[in-house]
């Protein structure tokens, strides 16, 4: 099912998230089925749960539609439950990122070039996995969504100024996506 993407100036975005508790296997595995199918008709790279309205810790990632730009995503898609930053670099990096709850705003974020996650795949194994690269800048966007936080928050004062009118907007829902969305 196609839930809607909540956008910016939304409280649920802001909401503390909990663990995803794992004996509830049914119900995880269906909000997984339903942000997958989700994030595919809204052409992005990754979706947290409370972006479609659900405060647990859940994400998932999927690069295969960037692989012509960034070749090591050929095959990288990802289900992480209740991850856990465990480990990262020193070393920053910048990029330019969008957020599908944050529509038409991109801006230079910097974040650790390298982090290891702890979390639970899809078939509710924990994993350690080290990334680097634009994997790592999507996990790391994501996981952001878990903690309340959006990428407008990691953006420089002068940029934030710039953008408050397009942030004042979505939060007013006077924008327009091509997904289905909810403020």
């Amino acid at each position: 099912m196609i839930l809607p993407i909540y956008l910016y100036g939304s409280e649920i975005l802001r909401n503390e998230n909990v663990d995803a508790d794992l004996n509830e296997k049914e119900a995880i595995s269906k909000l997984v089925a339903d942000m997958k199918e989700t994030l595919k008709v809204a052409d992005g790279c990754g979706l947290a749960a409370p972006q479609v309205g659900v405060n647990k810790r859940i994400l998932i990632v999927d690069g295969r539609d960037l692989a012509d730009t960034y070749e090591d995503l050929k095959d990288f898609t990802r289900t992480m439950i209740n991850p856990v930053v465990v480990e990262e670099s020193e070393k920053m990096c910048d990029y330019s990122e969008g957020c599908l709850s944050v529509p038409g705003i991109y801006a230079e974020v910097s974040r650790p070039e390298v982090i290891k996650v702890k979390y639970y795949n899809e078939e509710f194994q924990e994993v350690v996995e080290e990334f680097s690269g634009f994997a790592c800048r999507m996990v790391q966007h994501e996981m952001d969504h878990l903690e309340g936080n959006l990428f407008v928050d990691r953006i420089s004062p002068i940029r934030r100024k710039m953008v408050s009118r397009k942030l004042q907007a979505i939060s007013k829902g006077t924008v327009t996506t091509r997904y289905k969305s909810k403020r």
